[in-house]
């Protein structure tokens, strides 16, 4: 596959294009209990709809686990419910302006409108979650939407400016990201009434996918297009927070006592960007993406399990999409 190549182009936005209209046809039907004006950012933010890959992997799964495809609409709304909650949230806590190429709730709103605007989104994503039936999928989701609020944090009082272990960054990425990612995966096999061995199988999936992604974004914020990326280079590492690359450059390099200063906000622009030269030369981000590579792999092999198909094709695909977008 081309690494160049869109999300727009992948063959999960085909193949799945009705049914992703109609998981976006729920999800404004959810926004009508939001009151205005806040309703209509949201509705803007869903309509814009992002890359859509976590309800894609929603709907992916539970053709593989040839599961009843109008209650996985439901859950695929769900998950991209709770996802789009997350990011009202994650731009207040940031304040942040401009989401997706549209000025954020926070950037239009008082703050305590977008905060209560976020809440009912949580709310709606649960009732769809519950429309399930599936008293498992409810407990899942709300375990996930514990985990990542617990992360958001742990984030907030523990990792900002200070270097994590490796251990602890997979923890706060599993938090941010891979549980999301992991509970998509699940539903389609939950659907279906799986077995366990199936289920705790597409959990893994969904995990190694998650922490994949993650650690692309991880460095695409070091090496990225700020036009691509949808944000400035380096962002991360100017809020204090250390990334893989980070850390790994900070195993080989211990001496180095900028880092310290970087993290703890004490450098200035010139000093950071010179920091950011030596890391990127240093092949840190190299390994980063050694790291998601072969998690990349390891999801590769699970979907082997399952008889080929134009579905696990486009699943496939969309993992090479997580890991591929740094060329």
């Amino acid at each position: 596959m081309n690494a160049r190549l869109a999300a727009t182009e992948l063959q999960y936005a085909t193949l799945l294009q009705q049914e992703l209209e109609a998981t976006r046809a729920l999800l404004i039907s959810a926004c009508s209990s939001i009151p205005l004006p806040a309703r209509y950012v949201v509705e803007q933010l869903v309509n814009r709809g992002g890359k859509q890959l976590r309800p894609a992997i929603v709907l992916l799964s539970a053709h593989l686990a040839q599961s009843d495809l109008e209650v996985a609409l439901l859950a695929a709304a769900g998950v991209e419910m709770l996802h789009t909650a997350t990011l009202i949230h994650d731009d207040i806590i940031d304040n942040a302006s401009v989401r997706r190429g549209i000025p954020t709730l926070n950037a239009q709103l008082p703050v305590t409108a977008a905060v209560l605007a976020g809440d009912i989104a949580f709310a709606q994503a649960a009732r769809l979650i519950a429309r399930t039936g599936i008293p498992l999928i409810v407990e899942r989701f709300s375990t996930t939407l514990e985990t990542i609020c617990r992360g958001e944090l742990d984030q907030m009082f523990r990792s900002h400016g200070c270097l994590p272990s490796q251990e602890t960054y997979f923890g706060r990425i599993f938090a941010k990201t891979a549980s999301l990612f992991s509970l998509c995966a699940q539903i389609g096999p939950l659907l279906s009434q799986s077995s366990p061995e199936c289920i705790e199988q597409a959990q893994q999936f969904g995990h190694l996918v998650g922490e994949a992604f993650q650690i692309t974004d991880d460095v695409l914020d070091l090496l990225g297009d700020s036009h691509k990326i949808g944000k400035p280079v380096g962002v991360d590492i100017r809020q204090g927070l250390a990334t893989l690359p980070i850390i790994l450059y900070a195993e080989d390099h211990p001496d180095d006592r900028r880092l310290d200063e970087v993290l703890s906000g004490t450098a200035d622009e010139a000093q950071i960007g010179d920091f950011l030269s030596d890391l990127i030369r240093s092949g840190a981000t190299d390994k980063a993406m050694q790291a998601a590579r072969s998690r990349k792999v390891e999801a590769l092999t699970i979907l082997q399990a399952y008889p080929p198909s134009a579905h696990r094709r486009a699943l496939e695909e969309l993992v090479q999409f997580a890991v591929d977008r740094v060329t």
